[in-house]
C-alpha cells in the first residue's frame, strides 16, 4: 500500500527539525506524525543534494521538490503515450476492460507505462475530458428517454387555436446519437408511437430502456422493484428489451437524457423560437432537419461527432428491429360480470363462463380485443364500437344459458313481484337480445331498485318509461332520482278538469272580451 502524500511544507519542517535543531529521528517523526523512516529518507535526499539548512529556506517549493526528488536523466527514448480517445471509446464497447486495453498497449509498446500508470493517466484524462465521459456506456447497452419541459406552439390555420406540443427526446448511451420529436400529449399512446418511431431512426434497438418515471412508462416509481405500465413492458417485451427506470428526483441517475435534453433545447428549440408553425408534421419537419446537424456537430474534445461514432461503434452493437413493428394496444384489469362479460370502451365482451367474479387483464388494440387469465389468454374478440351492445361467443356460454343461479325465469318472477308494468320491461329487455344473458345486467340493475325505492315506485318509474318508449335501466334510475314517478303522465293530466268556483271565469269569459 503506497503512503499517503507529505506536503512539501511538512517536509521543509522535518529538515528544519532535523538540521537546525538538531534532533533525533525518533523525535522529529513524533514531532511530524511520520515514520522514521520517512525522516531518514528526506534527510538522506537532502545530504545528498548538499543543502544546507539555510539554502532550503531560501527555497520555494518547486524548487526543493525538483532538488530533493530530481528527474531521472533523458534515456533518449520518449516514453509512448497511449491514445487515450480511443481508449475511451474502444471501452464502450461491450466486454473491453482498461486491463485488456493495457495488455494490447503492451504488445505495440513493451517498455510502455506499467498498468497502474496506464490507469492512472486514463483517469486524469476523463476528468479533462466531456463530461459524459464520466459514465462508461456499453455500446448498444442502453437508451435513454425523457421529455424536454419545453413546448413549441403549434397553429391552428382554420380555427387559429393555438396549441402546445411536447418535445419527445431518447439518448443513446455511448454515442450521444439524439433523436426529438413533437408531440401532442405526454399520453401512453404517443409515449409508446415515440418509441417506435425512436428504434425505427436507429435502426435498432438497444440491450436496456432507461425512461424517466413518466406516469406513461412507469406505473409506480421506486428504485429497487418500480412498476412498469403494462403497454410499456408490453412493448419491451415486443423488442425483446428490459427497462431499468431512473431513480425518481435523482438526475444524476439519468444524466445522460438530461445533457441530450439540454443540447436538444439549445441546437433545436432555440433555432425554431422565431419560426411559426401549422402543424405538427411541418414542426417535426423542422426538427428532424436540425437533428441531423446536430448529430454531425463535432465533439468539442473528442475526435469525431455523434452520427460518426453511432456509424463506427453503437450501430454494430444494436439489435435487429423485429419483422413487424410494435402495434399499440392498452392494457386493463377487468372483473368478470356475472353475465361472463368484460367490459371496455362501453362494449361487452364474453369470457369462459367459469371465469365469472374472477380479475383478468384486457389487451385491446385497433383491431382485437384478448382477455388474459394469469397470464394465459382465454379469449379474443374483433373490436367494437358499438356502445352498450355485447359480442358474445357461444362457446363461453354455460349449458343452457344459464349461470350462477341467473335465468330468465327467475327475473321474470321478480318482476311479477314488483308490479305489471315492472314485469313488462323486463321481459321486453329480454327479449331483445340474441341471448338473454347480455340483458341480465340491465334487468338487475332495474330489479335491485325496488330493494331501495320500494315496488310501487319502481312500477311507476317502468310505467313513465313505458309511455316515453324508452326502456333502459339508466331511463328508470333517471326517473327515479328526480321523482318523475310521482308526477302524472300527460294524458293524466289532460284528463282532469278544472273545479267551478266563483273566482275562476274560465275560457268562455275571455272570448267576449273585445
Amino acid at each position: 500500500m503506497s503512503r499517503k502524500p507529505i506536503s512539501m511544507r511538512k517536509i521543509k519542517e522535518i529538515l528544519r527539525l532535523k538540521l537546525e535543531c538538531g534532533l533525533s529521528d525518533r523525535k522529529v517523526s513524533a514531532s511530524c506524525n511520520v515514520a522514521r523512516s520517512t525522516v531518514q529518507d528526506y534527510f538522506g535526499r537532502a545530504k545528498a543534494a548538499g543543502l544546507s539548512i539555510y539554502q532550503i529556506n531560501a527555497m520555494s517549493e518547486e524548487e526543493l521538490d525538483e532538488k530533493l526528488f530530481p528527474s531521472r536523466p533523458q534515456s533518449g527514448y520518449a516514453m509512448p503515450v497511449p491514445d487515450y480517445p480511443v481508449v475511451s471509446s474502444e471501452l464502450r464497447r461491450s466486454g473491453v476492460t482498461l486491463q485488456l486495453l493495457w495488455e494490447e498497449y503492451i504488445e505495440k509498446h513493451p517498455e510502455g507505462y506499467s498498468y497502474s500508470q496506464f490507469c492512472h493517466l486514463f483517469r486524469q484524462f476523463a476528468r479533462v475530458a466531456d463530461i459524459t465521459m464520466r459514465q462508461v456506456h456499453k455500446a448498444g447497452d442502453k437508451a435513454f428517454f425523457d421529455y424536454s419541459g419545453k413546448t413549441i406552439e403549434v397553429i391552428d390555420r382554420e380555427t387559429g387555436e393555438v396549441r402546445n406540443a411536447e418535445i419527445f427526446v431518447a439518448v443513446l448511451g455511448a454515442s450521444n446519437y439524439t433523436y426529438a420529436e413533437a408531440t401532442w400529449t405526454q399520453s401512453i399512446e404517443d409515449w409508446i408511437g415515440s418509441h417506435v418511431r425512436t428504434f425505427k431512426f436507429f435502426g435498432g434497438v438497444p440491450a436496456v430502456l432507461v425512461p424517466d418515471n413518466l406516469k406513461s412508462g412507469v406505473t409506480k416509481a421506486w428504485f429497487y422493484d418500480p412498476d412498469i405500465n403494462p403497454t410499456y413492458a408490453d412493448m419491451a417485451r415486443h423488442y425483446k428489451v428490459a427497462v431499468l427506470p431512473a431513480k425518481a428526483k435523482k438526475p444524476r441517475y439519468k444524466a445522460k437524457v438530461e445533457g441530450g435534453v439540454l443540447i436538444v433545447q439549445r441546437w433545436i428549440l432555440a433555432c425554431l423560437r422565431n419560426r411559426r408553425f401549422f402543424s405538427l408534421a411541418e414542426l417535426n419537419g423542422a426538427i428532424r432537419t436540425l437533428l441531423v446537424k446536430l448529430n454531425n456537430r463535432p465533439f468539442k474534445k473528442l475526435e469525431g461527432s455523434r452520427q460518426s461514432l453511432f456509424d463506427s461503434l453503437e450501430k454494430p452493437a444494436l439489435q435487429p428491429l423485429p419483422e413487424q413493428p410494435y402495434e399499440f394496444a392498452l392494457w386493463k384489469k377487468a372483473t368478470v360480470g356475472f353475465d361472463y362479460h368484460v367490459e371496455f370502451k362501453r362494449h361487452y365482451y364474453s369470457v369462459p363462463y367459469g371465469l365469472v367474479r374472477q380479475q383478468v387483464e384486457l389487451r385491446a388494440n385497433a383491431y382485437t380485443l384478448e382477455v388474459y387469465h394469469r397470464g394465459n389468454r382465454v379469449a379474443s374478440h374483433m373490436r367494437s364500437m358499438a356502445q352498450g351492445k355485447h359480442s358474445t361467443d357461444p362457446g363461453h356460454m354455460p349449458p343452457q344459458h344459464q349461470f350462477c343461479k341467473w335465468n330468465p325465469q327467475r327475473l321474470i318472477d321478480w318482476a311479477d313481484k314488483c308490479g305489471s308494468n315492472v314485469a313488462q320491461v323486463i321481459k321486453h329487455l329480454l327479449n331483445s337480445r340474441a341471448y338473454p344473458e347480455q340483458s341480465f345486467r340491465s334487468c338487475l340493475g332495474i330489479l335491485t331498485q325496488s330493494t331501495k325505492v320500494g315496488k310501487e315506485r319502481l312500477d311507476a318509474a317502468c310505467k313513465r318509461a313505458i309511455h316515453f318508449d324508452s326502456l333502459r335501466c339508466k331511463t328508470i334510475v333517471s326517473i327515479l332520482l328526480n321523482n318523475q314517478d310521482r308526477l302524472p303522465l300527460p294524458d293524466e293530466a289532460e284528463e282532469k278538469k278544472i273545479p267551478e268556483h266563483r273566482n275562476i271565469r274560465g275560457s268562455e269569459f275571455y272570448k267576449n272580451v273585445n
